[in-house]
């Protein structure tokens, strides 16, 4: 049987999770044999070789000037913040800590749409948010002996990819996905480049570490279409809360890869963010459902 949009989207959305959460293990795994910017570059000159390759076979090419919209150089500068705050994160952080912290997203970007988009919120989705956040505080581990600082740069990381889903948005719908990938890719690996030096120079490369890379790449191409698919199929409001699955991958590959165990903290904190980010999700079906326009009266923004 064909499925609906709904469940397409969702099986997209748990598939981009899975292929990203575990291109995270695989770049955590040589975070001990090269610095940041090296891994930037070696993982996008694959990325960008392979989206190249794609999009000459798809003949996307000819439009190759759109790649210099303003939005999707800004929505560029974000990722290149994300990537380099998060991979950071990942040489010093369990993978399961990292990936929790992002579980956030939603509720930063439903905080940045308010902000910079004048989007409404009510005061059950900020108290929605108060939580999430609360949740990551807990994760953070408040306590000055278990604190660690490196963590910090996983948030950091929330936030610059918040404002790279927030400039998605804004993009000109005419414009190939497949040229804003491109673009991304490309910037990311000129930044790697330029990183590298200032981050400690280059370093030896093993064979393992490149399969490694090679692997990530792979997945990161695999990812940059699922979630695509995902977005554009079904409700968001039924889509997007199959982003909490990373959680389930990134638990198991921290475990498998890394012999990592959540403790208290982990759980909480991550019940906190699933849980106020499920009811935000909620409060934004009802708050889009005309329906729930026509028979709840109107709360002060």
């Amino acid at each position: 049987m064909p499925l609906s949009q709904n469940a397409r989207g969702a099986v997209m959305m748990t598939l981009a999770m899975g292929v990203f959460t575990t291109n995270d293990a695989f770049v955590k795994l040589v975070t001990p044999e090269m610095n940041v910017g090296q891994i930037m570059f070696i993982r996008g000159m694959m990325t960008t070789a392979m989206l190249l390759l794609l999009a000459r076979h798809l003949g996307v090419l000819a439009e190759i000037r759109q790649m210099l919209h303003p939005k999707v150089i800004l929505r560029s500068a974000f990722e290149i913040g994300a990537a380099i705050t998060y991979i950071s994160a990942l040489a010093h952080i369990d993978l399961a800590v990292a990936a929790t912290i992002l579980l956030s997203l939603p509720l930063a970007v439903t905080f940045g749409a308010w902000l910079f988009f004048k989007e409404p919120v009510g005061w059950r989705r900020w108290s929605a948010i108060l939580v999430g956040f609360a949740g990551v505080l807990v994760v953070l581990r408040p306590s000055p002996e278990d604190f660690v600082p490196a963590s910090l740069l996983a948030v950091v990381a929330v936030f610059f990819t918040a404002g790279r889903d927030l400039t998605t948005r804004r993009l000109p719908a005419a414009l190939p996905t497949l040229l804003v990938s491109l673009f991304a890719a490309l910037t990311n690996t000129l930044f790697g480049a330029a990183l590298i030096v200032p981050f400690g120079g280059w370093s030896p490369v093993s064979g393992a570490a490149l399969m490694h890379l090679a692997v990530a790449a792979v997945l990161l191409l695999a990812g940059y279409q699922t979630i695509v698919i995902a977005m554009r199929s079904g409700e968001i409001s039924v889509v997007a809360p199959f982003r909490y699955t990373s959680l389930i991958f990134s638990l198991s590959l921290g475990f498998y890869f890394f012999g990592e165990r959540p403790d208290a903290y982990m759980a909480i904190g991550a019940s906190l963010i699933v849980a106020s980010g499920l009811y935000a999700f909620y409060r934004e079906k009802r708050r889009a459902s005309p329906l729930a326009s026509a028979t709840e009266p109107r709360m002060p923004h």
